[in-house]
């Protein structure tokens, strides 16, 4: 949210300066998170002085150019060379000094220098309105009247504005602060506290005029959704340009003026946080409705979009059609145009929840709608109103002909809070006094009255946030100051015992392991286009969204694959090509009538192991790196898959499997070339999915044995297998361990080979097998019995046959 100083300062007195400004903002909640200076002319005119010409000569060098001589009253007159057809001796015209800085309406500012132009020295510049970002125009020098006086600022001809722009980071439940006069209400209770100011607010308490000349009548069939609902009739206005000062203030926190009726409304919106709504008298028929359409009611926006419409959407409406979109959008034929000439300017109270919901489904994020969303305060629609009748009045003309309507549909008290001022200092440890407490309640417009059990407190509506003594609590602390609480001595705080694991300790114990390996930690959004993964997964799986604001982003991802190549497309495009990263999270599935929400962790990696220097050459990542990345893994909390599968799949060129019984826990494997070329990458991905509530539920039961170093040495043996091409290293493992009694503690593939002198079908294996028995030292003999059973067993049941025998 932008607030704008200047326009701080027409409802509250501020003499503090602007940094102090933007601490105590932050201190009292406000979170300043930028401060800018806006001027509404670039540069503010500086170096720009009025000056007349005295003397107007041919250039001898330029058919174009003159040379003239140029008084600022000080006596000393300057030659300026000068290209513009209509420079005359005895104007009043706008000299650009040497070191001014130019800021044209079109191309890059620049700096005014001393210069020779065809041999004749010139000592400043006389400005065109573009030259200086005054307007569009270059046809020539701007000619100021006659009576101007010389030497002055040319900043004092024009109204130029110079303000300071707060970003404030407003959370979500300080509806109260959402406008200039929010933010100004809560500055003049800190400074009149903090610095025992006494500040009053510059209310606006101005009447109008009322006729009833021409009633509107106002019917509201839908009092739930619009508890309050205001009005009047303005007639005999014209629209147009808003004046300087109205489109300055606009300008400043990035709103674009439009014109004097929808620059008021804006206006008023970021003024005192009330959305306004003027409606075309020609629209509106005499009658306005307040209702819920049919199902499938078609309604054209201001813009040309076509919105269908839901029975829970609330409208306005005339006798025959829905004008606008309550509190969110105007309709197209009802808007302020050009030729209105009479409108009828509504103010409103409609319900958040309703709001917010038309707003996301139809994807309409309006700042109208996000006020009411938040909350905007019931009791001041028609002083608000009033307010805008006014300034309406006063810059597009017009007489109010109507009466106010005002149809109040519940009756609007103020919450009822009681407040212990000793639970203050309980829950605050602030040294603060009954007579501080009191004072600030009143300062925040809190009604205070004391009685036996405690204080009641009445608090406004506009405070929608503060419903229990905590919150009161709250807004006590914040205008006290946080920092004005004495920092203890000593810190008293029990030691909280767990027992068990911890599924965030187990993760944080893997990431720290994964960046110690040089990945790089990511967050996407578990939002997705249903369309990326279309081939992937049945649609009926698919958890789609209701509503959201971006139409792509339709469904919630059932894989972390997609999310996962849209970071890595993005860096690779940057020529960060080098990659690993990882990511825990959850995918979402819709079976049956349940949604299911699973948990990950899932890697990636692509790119070059490490970068090639004068003794090493550069070697890219394989298959094998992030299997061994993933054993390491598993190892380190104990799991042994009891087998891995091979295979492949639409996301995969090749993958393993990894399962513990019937559980799958882990997929390696390589990004198929069909969904690379998908996301257009162009070179190898890798990719590892760990299903962490699989493997958070096996290590819970994984005990840690306490076992002896050995004190005896191990025998390996290595075979070199011939075997089916379709036969897997599993099997060969699975068998092992079988028939290899207590002696067999490892068995692993070292080597694979498919080719020359291997007949087609065939491939060969090269398997290691490492022995060891923990009570004696091993013969040669013994294992020789254990390997001949190996053999045999390989050989029945796998049909291998030993090479080399």
């Amino acid at each position: 949210m932008k607030i704008s100083l200047n326009w701080l300062k027409t409802f509250v007195d501020i003499d503090i300066d602007n940094e102090s400004l933007k601490n105590l903002l932050t201190d009292i909640g406000l979170e300043v998170e930028g401060v800018e200076a806006y001027e509404s002319v670039p540069g503010g005119l500086r170096g720009l002085i009025t000056a007349e010409v005295l003397t107007c000569l041919p250039h001898e060098n330029a058919d174009k150019l003159k040379v003239t001589t140029v008084s600022i009253g000080d006596g000393n007159p300057l030659q300026i060379v000068c290209g513009a057809p209509n420079v005359a001796a005895g104007q009043k015209v706008v000299l650009a000094q040497i070191g001014a800085k130019l800021y044209p309406k079109d191309g890059e500012p620049f700096e005014i220098k001393k210069s020779k132009i065809r041999g004749v020295e010139s000592f400043g510049m006389l400005c065109a309105e573009d030259e200086i970002g005054l307007g569009k125009s270059h046809a020539g020098i701007i000619v100021l009247p006659d009576d101007t006086e010389i030497g002055r600022p040319v900043s004092d001809l024009y109204e130029v504005e110079n303000d300071t722009i707060f970003e404030i980071g407003l959370t979500p439940n300080r509806t109260d602060a959402q406008s200039h006069w929010g933010v100004a209400r809560d500055l003049a209770a800190v400074l009149n506290f903090r610095y025992k100011k006494n500040i009053k607010l510059k209310r606006d308490l101005s009447e109008i005029s009322l006729t009833n000349n021409l009633p509107v009548q106002v019917e509201v069939e839908c009092p739930e959704l619009a508890p309050r609902y205001s009005g009047l009739v303005i007639e005999g206005l014209q629209v147009g340009s808003s004046p300087q000062w109205l489109q300055n203030r606009l300008k400043a926190i990035g709103q674009k003026p439009i014109n004097n009726v929808v620059d008021i409304t804006n206006y008023i919106l970021h003024a005192y946080g009330q959305p306004l709504h003027a409606f075309d008298l020609r629209a509106v028929s005499d009658k306005i409705q307040v209702k819920t359409l049919a199902e499938g009611t078609v309604f054209k926006t201001l813009d040309g979009e076509e919105v269908t419409l839901t029975t829970d959407d609330l409208m306005i409406c005339n006798e025959h059609e829905p004008m606008c979109i309550a509190g969110v959008y105007g309709g197209q034929k009802s808007g302020v145009r050009d030729d209105t000439q009479a409108i009828f300017l509504e103010s409103a109270f409609f319900d958040s929840t309703a709001i917010r919901k038309t707003s996301m489904l139809h994807g309409l994020r309006t700042e109208a709608a996000m006020h009411f969303e938040k909350g905007v305060d019931p009791i001041e629609t028609v002083h608000i109103l009033k307010i805008a009748a006014r300034l309406i009045l006063e810059i597009a003309g017009g007489k109010v002909t109507s009466d106010i309507v005002d149809i109040s549909q519940q009756d609007f008290t103020k919450n009822k809070v009681l407040l212990e001022p000793d639970r203050v200092r309980k829950l605050t440890a602030a040294p603060i006094t009954d007579e501080e407490i009191k004072r600030i309640l009143e300062l925040l417009e809190i009604d205070v009255s004391v009685e036996n059990q405690g204080w009641q407190l009445q608090v406004p509506l506009y405070r929608a946030d503060v419903l229990r003594e905590v919150d009161v609590i709250e807004d006590i602390l914040r205008i006290y100051g946080y920092n004005n609480i004495p920092i203890p001595s000593a810190i008293h705080a029990a030691v909280p015992v767990k027992r068990g694991l911890e599924r965030n300790k187990l993760y944080q114990t893997t990431a720290n392991y994964l960046v110690s390996n040089g990945f790089y930690e990511i967050l996407n959004n578990s939002l997705t286009r249903s369309k990326d993964v279309a081939e992937l997964v049945e649609q009926d799986t698919l958890v789609k969204l209701l509503s959201s604001i971006n139409v792509e982003l339709d469904s919630l991802r059932p894989n972390m694959h997609v999310s996962t190549l849209e970071v890595l497309r993005y860096n690779i495009n940057r020529s960060q090509k080098n990659l690993r990263l990882f990511e825990y999270g959850k995918t979402y599935k819709k079976s049956e009538s349940q949604y299911v929400e699973t948990l990950h962790l899932f890697l990636c990696l692509s790119g070059e192991k490490w970068k090639a220097n004068w003794i090493t050459p550069a070697a890219k990542v394989n298959f094998y790196d992030l299997k061994g990345l993933v054993d390491s893994i598993l190892s380190r909390l104990g799991i042994r898959p009891s087998s891995i599968e091979e295979g492949t799949d639409a996301l995969h060129a090749y993958k393993l499997t990894y399962q513990v019984g019937q559980k799958e826990i882990a997929i390696v494997g390589k990004l198929s070339d069909k969904e690379a070329q998908k996301w257009d990458i162009k070179q190898e991905v890798f990719v590892a999915d760990l299903l962490w509530d699989n493997i958070y539920n096996l290590v819970k039961k994984v005990s840690v044995p306490q076992v002896e170093i050995s004190k005896f040495p191990s025998i390996r043996r290595d075979l070199s297998l011939l075997l089916d091409k379709n036969v897997k290293f599993t099997e060969i493992q699975g068998i092992a361990k079988r028939y290899g009694k207590k002696l067999l503690r490892n068995v692993d593939l070292f080597d694979v080979y498919e080719g020359e002198k291997i007949e087609a079908g065939k491939k060969s294996y090269a398997v290691s097998f490492v022995f060891r028995d923990d009570e004696k030292t091993l013969k040669d003999k013994e294992v020789e019995q254990v390997m001949k059973i190996l053999i045999a067993q390989f050989h029945e049941q796998l049909k291998a046959i030993v090479r080399g025998q």
